[in-house]
C-alpha cells in the first residue's frame, strides 16, 4: 500500500500527540499536506490494535493492510495526509461497480438530482455544527447570554428542521427514481423540479430567519469582544472534531446554499427541453430562488467580507483593529521581501486601504506576526526585475518608505500587481489618508530594511518545527498556512468562487502505487477535499488542501483503464479518483479546477453600502 498517505487520528497519550506534532513539522516540506481543521480526528473504522496488521482481499488478491501507526517500511507515518482506509467494505470490486452502473438510471437529470441529494446531506451536517454541536457545547458551559442564544438558535433551528424535512423528500424521490420502492408503479417520479418548487416556496417564508442568521455572526463577535471567556470557548469549540472549518463559516452556510439551489436548477432547465414534464416546475423554482438570491446578495457579500476579516484576525498578531467598517479584504499570499540579508519569505495581506507584511511567528497559536504596514494612499508600483536582477520582482513606493518584493512566478506577480494597482486607485479616490490605518503594537515607523525588523524573524523557516510542535490543531490548517507552505496566494474573488463551487458525493480513490480503489464520502469546500467513511459521519477522517495542486486526466502510460477518472498531483504526490458518471466526473473536474486555478485578473469592486458592523 502507499507509503505517502496515512491516518489522522487522535490518541490518548499526550506524549504521542507531541510526537505527532514533531512528525508534522518534520514532514511539512517533504509532504506539503495538512490535516483537517480541528484536532487530529480518530478513525473509528480502523483496527483498534495500533500495531496489528491484517490480510484482506483486494480485487481477488491477498494484500496486507497496515495497522494504525504502521507503514510498509516500518517508519512512523506522517499525520499530515489523508487516510489509508483498510476496511474491506471500502474496496469495491470492478464487478460490483458494473452491476451498480447497470442498475441505476443514466439520465443526466438523475445525476443532477443526485447532486442535490448529496450536497443537501452535507449542508444539513453543517447546520448541525451550530444547532447541535455549538448548542450542546455552550449549554454545558452556560456561557452564552440568553439574548445571544435567541439570536443564534431561534433562527438556525427552524431552518434546520425545514431542511431536514426537505432532505427526506429528496431521498424519497431518488429512491422512487431508482426503482427502490413500489411507488414508481403509481406514477412518474423521474423528476425533481416539483419537489424543489414546493420547498423553495416554503423557504421564501423563512427569509427573515436567513437575514437574522447574518446578524447572529455580528452579535457573536460583539459578545466575544466583551467576554474573554466566551472568546476562549469559541476557540475551544473550533478545536472539536465536528468543527472542521472555522466556526464563523458555518453561519453563512444558509446564504450560500441558496446559490447552490440556483445553480442546480439552472442545470436542470438547460438540460430539459421545454416540452419535458419537469421543465415548468423547474423554471418556476428557478425564478423563485433567483429572486431570493438577488434579495439577499448584498447581505451575503458584506458578511463574506466580515467573516474573512474575522478569520484573518485570528491568524495575525500585532494588530488591534483589523475589523473596522469599510475595510475590505482583497488578497493574501506569499512574496519574498528583499532586504540587506537577501530574499526572505513573507506573508502579505492586501486590503482596500493598507498592505501588511508578516512572518510566521513562534506563538502557541502559530500566528503570523505583522512586521510592517504600507498605506495604499499615494503608493506607486513598478516592475523591478532589471533593476535588482531578481525574477518576478516589483517595488512598492510608499509615502514613508519602499519595499522590493518578488513573486514565485510571472503569473503570481501579475495577480499581485493587478490587485495592488486596483486597490491604490480605490484608495486615492477616497478622502485622503486616514489618520490611523491600523492601531497596533508595531514598531514599524522605521525602514523595513532596518535589521531590527527582520532580525525577529530571520529564522522563520528553521523555527517552523518549534512553532508546529506547539500549535493548536486548528489554526495550523487555515488557508493562510496552506498558502505559506505552497508559496501561493488567493484573492477574495477566489474565496467567492470557492463558495459557489462546493460538492459532495462518493468517490473511489486510488494511490499512485496501490492496486485497489477505496470508496470514500468526499466533501469539497474551502479549497480542500475532506474525506469521510460515509455521509453519516459527523467529522472528516482527513483533508487534502488543493491550493497548488493540478488536476488532469490520467495518461495511457499510467495504466488506469477506467472510466471517469481524474488525477490530482502536487510534486511527487499523486491521487486518482473515480466518479460514477460523465456528469459527476465533469462536476468534480469543474469545482476542483476552481480551487487549483486562482483568478488572474482583479474583479474586486468597491461596495457603496456601509458595513453593518
Amino acid at each position: 500500500m502507499c507509503t505517502e498517505l496515512c491516518l489522522l487520528s487522535c490518541f490518548g497519550s499526550d506524549q504521542f500527540r507531541v510526537n505527532v506534532l514533531v512528525t508534522v513539522s518534520s514532514c511539512l516540506n517533504k509532504h506539503h499536506l495538512f490535516p483537517s481543521p480541528g484536532p487530529l480526528p480518530s478513525s473509528p473504522g480502523l483496527s483498534d490494535s495500533p500495531a496489528v496488521s491484517r490480510v484482506m482481499l483486494v480485487n481477488g488478491q491477498k494484500q496486507q493492510t497496515l495497522g494504525l501507526g504502521q507503514s510498509p517500511d516500518g517508519r512512523q507515518p506522517s499525520p499530515l495526509t489523508s487516510p489509508l482506509l483498510t476496511e474491506a467494505g471500502f474496496v469495491r470490486t470492478d464487478d460490483e461497480d458494473e452491476v451498480r452502473r447497470k442498475r441505476f438510471p443514466t439520465d443526466k437529470a438523475y445525476f443532477i438530482a443526485k447532486e442535490l441529494l448529496t450536497t443537501e446531506r452535507t449542508y444539513l451536517k453543517d447546520l448541525e455544527v451550530i444547532t447541535v454541536g455549538l448548542h450542546k457545547f455552550m449549554s454545558k458551559e452556560e456561557a452564552l447570554p440568553d439574548s445571544l442564544k435567541n439570536v443564534i438558535f431561534a433562527n438556525f433551528e427552524p431552518v434546520y428542521k425545514f431542511h431536514d424535512a426537505f432532505l427526506k423528500e429528496v431521498e424519497q424521490r431518488l429512491a422512487q427514481w431508482e426503482g427502490r420502492s413500489n411507488a414508481h408503479i403509481k406514477g412518474d417520479y423521474q423528476r425533481v423540479g416539483d419537489v424543489m418548487l414546493k420547498n423553495i416556496q416554503g423557504l421564501k417564508l423563512m427569509t427573515g430567519h436567513l437575514q437574522k442568521q447574518s446578524e447572529a455572526l455580528l452579535e457573536l463577535e460583539r459578545a466575544c469582544r466583551g467576554s474573554r471567556r466566551l472568546e476562549a470557548l469559541c476557540r475551544d469549540f473550533e478545536l472539536q472534531k465536528v468543527c472542521y472549518l472555522p466556526l464563523n463559516i458555518f453561519f453563512l452556510r444558509p446564504l450560500h446554499r441558496l446559490m447552490h439551489y440556483k445553480q442546480i436548477l439552472e442545470r436542470l432547465c438547460k438540460h430539459y427541453p421545454p416540452t419535458h414534464d419537469d421543465f415548468r416546475d423547474s423554471r418556476a423554482a428557478l425564478a423563485d430562488i433567483s429572486e431570493m438570491v438577488a434579495q439577499l446578495h448584498g447581505t451575503m457579500i458584506k458578511m463574506e467580507n466580515f467573516q474573512k476579516l474575522l478569520e484573518l484576525k485570528k491568524d495575525l498578531m500585532g494588530i488591534d483593529n483589523l475589523v473596522i467598517p469599510g475595510r475590505e479584504f482583497i488578497r493574501l499570499g506569499c512574496l519574498s521581501k528583499l532586504s540587506g540579508k537577501g530574499l526572505q519569505q513573507r506573508m502579505f495581506f492586501l486590503f482596500n486601504d493598507v498592505l501588511l507584511y508578516t512572518s510566521r511567528g513562534m506563538t502557541a497559536a502559530n500566528q503570523f506576526k505583522v512586521h510592517g504596514q504600507l498605506p495604499l494612499y499615494g503608493m506607486t508600483i513598478r516592475e523591478s526585475e532589471d533593476e535588482w536582477g531578481v525574477p518576478h520582482s516589483f517595488t512598492l513606493f510608499g509615502q514613508r518608505h519602499s519595499v522590493v518584493v518578488a513573486a514565485s512566478s510571472a503569473a503570481e506577480m501579475e495577480k499581485w500587481m493587478e490587485d495592488i494597482k486596483m486597490a491604490i486607485e480605490l484608495a486615492d479616490k477616497c478622502n485622503g489618508p486616514s489618520s490611523e490605518v491600523l492601531g497596533s503594537s508595531l514598531t514599524d515607523s522605521k525602514s523595513p530594511d532596518e535589521s531590527g525588523v527582520d532580525q525577529e524573524s530571520e529564522d522563520d523557516l528553521s523555527s517552523s518545527r518549534t512553532s508546529l510542535e506547539r500549535q493548536s490543531p486548528h489554526r495550523g490548517n487555515t488557508t493562510v498556512h496552506v498558502c505559506w507552505h505552497r508559496n501561493t496566494s488567493v484573492s477574495m474573488v477566489d474565496f467567492s468562487v470557492a463558495v459557489e463551487n462546493q460538492l459532495s458525493g462518493n468517490l473511489l480513490r486510488k494511490f499512485k502505487n496501490s492496486n485497489g480503489w477505496q470508496k470514500l464520502w468526499v466533501v469539497f469546500t474551502n479549497f480542500s477535499l475532506f474525506f469521510y467513511k460515509t455521509h453519516q459521519d459527523d467529522y472528516p477522517l482527513a483533508s487534502l488542501p488543493l491550493l497548488g495542486y493540478s488536476i488532469t486526466i490520467p495518461s495511457e502510460s499510467e495504466n488506469i483503464h477506467k472510466d471517469y477518472v481524474f488525477k490530482l498531483h502536487f510534486k511527487s504526490h499523486v491521487y486518482y479518483f473515480r466518479s460514477e458518471s460523465e456528469y459527476t466526473f465533469e462536476r468534480w473536474m469543474e469545482v476542483i479546477r476552481s480551487a487549483t486555478s486562482s483568478s488572474s485578473h482583479a474583479r474586486f469592486h468597491s461596495r457603496k453600502d456601509p458595513y453593518p458592523y
